[in-house]
């Protein structure tokens, strides 16, 4: 069988391979072919004529390569020793984005970062040794001769906020680095001027200087301080007299005569209304007999009212820019104005008698003290000022303000003033010394009305933050904030004979009465149809004026007044 199947695989590659022709087909071939053999014929493919190729130029030999420039060798300074500063010769490396540094034979780069790190270290190491040589130096202990060293070397003797200690450093800083710079002349130069100075008889050596410092006040000033104590102190007894009488009369009956006061406060009502001006009105104030009403307004003029059906009496006009304020004297029938034209003005019922001039921007309010001998004008120039009324003298310019003071009042003592402004500060003055004892903080936007009780303790401010604040002078803090308003506080006033209550006036349209004993609401005086600017109370609280933007003054009275004046009629 193996015999069969070896001659028939010769056989097959014995044949021929024959080309088929067109005209027959390869299948009919293969069935030519006996059944048992099936051969395999692979197809035949036509050779493929490839086009001759180009001849490959030849290529040139390359040119021989210039040779290196041969880079001379980087010579670097030494490292600096000791706190050394060093400085570089050449500018053109500093431009470089790399630096080159040779280390024994072969060199190496560094990059931009490595350079800045290593200048950071070298100034890093410079401070340190600049801070081992400060520590090393012998330096002042006494503020006064750190001062005087500082002085000597040309130097700020202190700077804003700095203490004794700071003060110190920045000497020895200083001493470090003329040592590190090689000025040990002027060092020593300082020294001994030091020790000259020290040396010197006391007569020759500059006066010290005396912390804290204070400029000397005039003449005047002097002698109205002077005036200004006897008479609070006279009226500080009296007062005292009159509460412990009180107190110990028990005919006296304290708690009634307030709830009598509080009872004639909430039967106020409106009474007469009458248009002040043709421009919004700014000011208000009674006379000390309540006969007589004056008003001012934002055409500058000042107009007087014959009480009580307010009828036009005088009009005063001087200032050139609007009126801010007006208030009349405690003793005499004479009244003083204020205006944005920076000028104070004192009038005799229709007659300028004097004129205060002073200050650098437009004024606020104005008060006279309690003697009627001084006046007192607040001022957008951070400033408040006291003016002697006989001579118009300026006895006192008072700073300590930050912003704006837009309101002043004086104890009824005549002691004490109390000043607020747009620093949302008020601040309590003593007149005999010339001293803030009190900074009153509380209020978180600016105040604009403050008011002294009569009790003599409690003082009362209002302020953009629609809250008016009691403050207890004996505390020193505030005892009882009234969320009083809708809209800011343009004024605030005690009763002015015994403080039985306190009203205020608002942007919110409305004035309103509060209690003396425990500041709650007792009366909401309605009728203005736009905001209240000033507020001003009678002698015996049976009225209270209020004065606005809508041009009219409006008379408030109780119904009790009316029916007393009618009983006694």
């Amino acid at each position: 069988m193996e015999v069969e199947k070896e001659n028939i695989a010769s056989n097959i590659t014995a044949e021929p391979s024959l080309p088929a022709s067109d005209d027959q087909d390869p299948v009919s071939v293969n069935a030519s072919l006996p059944h048992s053999i099936q051969p395999t014929i692979p197809p035949v493919i036509a050779p493929s004529v490839v086009p001759p190729l180009a001849p490959i130029p030849a290529i040139p030999p390359p040119r021989p390569l210039a040779p290196l420039p041969v880079r001379p060798p980087v010579i670097r300074p030494p490292l600096p020793q000791n706190g050394e500063v060093g400085s570089s010769d050449s500018d053109s490396d500093n431009d470089d984005s790399k630096a080159r540094i040779n280390q024994g034979t072969g060199e190496y780069e560094i990059s931009e970062e490595s350079r800045l790190v290593r200048e950071r270290q070298e100034k890093a190491m410079q401070e340190l040794m600049m801070k081992r040589r400060a520590a090393a130096l012998a330096v002042p202990t006494n503020d006064m001769a750190v001062r005087a060293r500082l002085r000597h070397l040309g130097e700020p003797i202190t700077l804003f906020g700095e203490r004794e200690m700071e003060r110190r450093d920045r000497l020895r800083m200083i001493m470090a680095k003329l040592d590190a710079d090689g000025q040990l002349e002027k060092l020593m130069k300082a020294h001994e001027d030091e020790e000259a100075a020290a040396s010197a008889p006391k007569d020759e050596t500059e006066e010290e200087l005396q912390y804290p410092f204070y400029t000397e006040g005039s003449k005047a000033l002097l002698d109205a301080r002077i005036y200004i104590t006897k008479y609070s102190l006279a009226r500080a007894a009296l007062r005292i007299q009159r509460a412990q009488r009180r107190r110990d009369d028990p005919d006296e009956d304290m708690d009634a005569e307030m709830d009598w006061a509080l009872t004639q406060a909430g039967n106020l009502s409106l009474e007469f209304s009458e248009i002040g001006d043709d421009r919004p009105l700014s000011g208000c104030s009674f006379s000390r007999d309540g006969k007589w009403l004056a008003t001012c307004s934002l055409t500058g003029a000042s107009k007087l009212w014959s009480m009580p059906r307010i009828i036009k009496h005088s009009t005063l006009k001087g200032h050139t820019e609007r009126a801010t304020d007006v208030a009349y004297s405690p003793v005499h029938d004479h009244l003083a104005t204020a205006s944005a034209d920076r000028t104070a003005k004192y009038w005799n019922q229709g007659s300028l008698l004097k004129t205060f001039e002073g200050h650098l921007d437009r004024l606020a309010r104005i008060a006279f003290h309690p003697s009627g001998k001084y006046v007192g004008t607040a001022s957008f120039d951070k400033t408040w000022r006291l003016w002697d009324i006989e001579t118009g003298e300026e006895l006192l310019l008072q700073e300590g303000h930050s912003r704006s003071v837009y309101g002043l009042a004086f104890h009824r003592d005549g002691s004490l003033a109390a000043s607020c402004g747009l620093d949302s500060l008020a601040r309590v003055w003593d007149l005999r010394t010339g001293r803030s004892i009190l900074a009153l903080e509380g209020h978180v936007k600016p105040v604009l009305g403050i008011s002294f009780s009569p009790n003599g303790y409690h003082l009362a401010t209002g302020g953009e933050d629609n809250t008016c604040r009691i403050w207890d002078l004996r505390k020193k803090k505030s005892f009882y904030t009234i969320p009083a308003h809708s809209n800011l506080i343009s004024q605030v006033k005690f009763e002015p004979q015994e403080g039985y209550f306190l009203v205020t006036a608002s942007y919110d349209m409305t004035a309103k009465v509060w209690s003396g004993r425990d500041f709650k609401p007792v009366k909401t005086l309605s009728g203005h149809e736009a905001k209240v600017t000033s507020v001003d109370v009678l002698g015996d609280g049976g009225h209270i004026v209020t004065v606005s933007h809508d041009r009219t003054i409006k008379l408030w009275s109780s119904n009790t007044t009316n029916e007393q004046t009618m009983d006694v009629d």
